[in-house]
């Protein structure tokens, strides 16, 4: 039974928002409807639309002035984390090349906090690993593996900030890494992945950790490009 509370008003506006940015009716650097007007197209109040607004405006995605029309800011570089949630969540809309720039900003990343795990927790790094070879040969239990294992590595780093940008992508991370792992290829790198680090962390081998990662990270990119 799906328990999921419906959206809010304030919520489904927002998103309706985002379609329409990310759709291109409402351009970069184009200028939304006054507000009485787009609240009369959407259906919604004004109290409603100017929540959703104001909460755009605050990930970057909407520039509002006093008085002045409100606009479509270029959310590709005056952006925040809160857009790049916003655009994995709306991955019917997704570019090209979105996918790849997120594995190219995790291969740089990832052999960072990972080193930094192995550092500051080798035990909490190796207990993760222990059920590694009990992994079946299924791409959702591999998602979700993985899933985990990164998410706690930037945690065990000490460093909240790689696991708030880690965060910026879970909803679009499970299904493009199902997508990923449906390669025997794919799933045999991160095994040997997995049991590399495993042997790194017993040995307290903070930079092989973060060699083996930085290799792995970009075979993964090359492996995506197949899959593609």
């Amino acid at each position: 039974m799906d328990w999921t509370a419906p959206q809010k008003p304030t919520e489904l506006t927002e998103g309706r928002l985002i379609d329409a940015i990310l759709e291109g009716h409402f351009s970069i650097n184009s200028f939304l409807p006054a507000e009485r007007e787009l609240a009369r197209q959407m259906g919604v109040t004004r109290p409603t639309l100017r929540e959703a607004l104001q909460r755009l405006e605050r990930d970057g995605w909407l520039e509002i002035h006093q008085g002045r029309p409100t606009r479509v800011r270029d959310y590709w570089q005056e952006g925040s984390l809160g857009v790049l949630g916003d655009i994995a969540s709306h991955s019917d809309h997704l570019p090209a090349d979105f996918v790849p720039n997120l594995l190219f900003v995790r291969q740089l990343m990832a052999p960072a906090y990972t080193r930094l795990a192995v550092e500051r927790a080798p035990e909490k790094v190796i207990k993760l690993l222990e059920a590694h070879t009990l992994l079946p040969e299924q791409a959702e239990e591999f998602a979700a593996f993985d899933w985990k294992l990164h998410y706690q590595l930037t945690i065990a780093s000490g460093n909240p900030i790689f696991t708030m940008i880690l965060n910026g992508f879970q909803e679009l991370y499970l299904p493009m890494a199902c997508l990923y792992f449906q390669t025997a290829a794919a799933r045999a790198s991160s095994r040997h992945f997995y049991a590399g680090l495993y042997t790194v962390s017993l040995n307290g081998d903070a930079q092989a950790a973060e060699l083996l990662t930085q290799r792995v990270m970009g075979e993964s990119l090359d492996l995506w490009r197949l899959v593609k």
